[in-house]
């Protein structure tokens, strides 16, 4: 069997459980995909069967778009909202305007260091399984892009925001981990993202 399988990818769910999932189903152990899904995140995940897989690099090479949901005031050490929180920062008073110029900014190319909770390998390993046990290595820069990002929603709390809510379409490799701790520092806060989707 050969073909192109898309999936909506739900929270909590790993990109290897969809293959795992899919191998079972078909009864067939050729199987891939275009691209790591972190468990958190939610949306498109494409599958590749049979000779499909030879499609990988291709797919891999488009751009990508995502919601990504920003809490400010806290950093994990994972990044995200599932890690312990590791430093609490007060979030400056902030206007729907410093937000949109921040985001205004981080148009076109850029350089991005890869986070250690990513599925990058390196020597064989994957940086999330060093990061688990609490291991840190050097990571080289890789150039990206980002060609639309644009606001869509604020959350407050006591009059303060607290929470953004942005669209991004970016190059391959960018990662949304960095991404949202770029935007936190040039806000003066920290950040962890809650939850993003994949368009």
């Amino acid at each position: 069997m050969n073909g192109v399988i898309i999936v909506d990818k739900k929270k909590g769910r790993t990109s290897f459980d969809e293959i795992r999932e899919i191998r079972k189903k078909y009864n067939i152990k050729k199987v891939g995909h275009a691209g790591t899904l972190d468990p958190m995140a939610t949306g498109v995940l494409i599958i590749l069967i049979g000779d499909a897989t030879k499609l990988s690099d291709y797919l891999m090479d488009h751009d990508k778009e995502y919601i990504a949901t920003l809490k400010l005031g806290q950093r994990t050490d994972t990044l995200d909202s599932e890690g312990q929180v590791i430093e609490e920062k007060e979030v400056p008073d902030l206007s729907k305007k410093n937000i949109e110029e921040v985001l205004f900014n981080l148009l076109g190319k850029s350089k991005q260091i890869p986070p250690m909770y990513s599925a990058i390998k390196v020597n064989g390993r994957k940086l999330y399984e060093l990061a688990r046990k609490g291991e840190e290595i050097e990571r080289k820069e890789r150039e990206i892009e980002i060609y639309e990002i644009k606001l869509i929603k604020i959350k407050e709390e006591n009059k303060k925001i607290s929470e953004i809510e942005f669209k991004v379409k970016c190059s391959k490799g960018t990662y949304i981990r960095t991404l949202c701790e770029d935007i936190a520092k040039k806000l003066g806060t920290l950040r962890i993202y809650e939850r993003f989707k994949k368009n």
